[in-house]
């Protein structure tokens, strides 16, 4: 089948065969390789992208069901170098191994666009999704706290 979307502002078709998840579309059919595979379960965030507005795990969203969407990954939020996020999580030293650094800069970046000021427990619920065995989590709040003017 052929599944139809819109993917980081352009038009796409993808070919899906059977029961194959969004994340393994993107990967292998579309060569975005910006959102990680990582427990396949939707519990660590790695593969998180922006679906009709929502952040999900994509590797939980069958392709087929993208059909009509609009689906934005990490390599659709910046259009030249990095965004204002991922320049806060490299200042702050919020990049440690990188598997889960895209989930994170998709679900930050989310959360700015719907609420540009917000709080620390704000940051901490948007990123409740997304597992960082790396840093700890410090570097990353920092990051984003320094491009927030919330309440802390």
């Amino acid at each position: 089948m052929i599944v139809e979307f819109r993917l980081n502002g352009e038009d796409v078709n993808a070919r899906v065969v059977g029961p194959t998840s969004l994340l393994d579309v993107l990967r292998d059919e579309l060569g975005l390789f910006g959102s990680k595979s990582a427990c396949a379960q939707g519990e660590c965030g790695s593969c998180s992208v922006v679906l009709d507005g929502e952040v999900v795990c994509s590797c939980l969203v069958m392709a087929a069901d993208a059909e009509g969407s609009e689906v934005t990954t990490v390599e659709g939020l910046s259009t030249d170098g990095l965004n204002p996020i991922q320049e806060a999580m490299l200042r702050s030293g919020a990049v440690q191994c990188g598997f889960c650094t895209p989930g994170i800069v998709v679900a930050a970046t989310e959360l700015f666009r719907v609420n540009p000021s917000p709080t620390r427990i704000e940051i901490k619920e948007a990123l409740a999704g997304n597992i960082c065995r790396c840093t700890g989590y410090g570097a990353i709040i920092r990051a984003l706290e320094s491009l927030s003017g919330g309440e802390q």
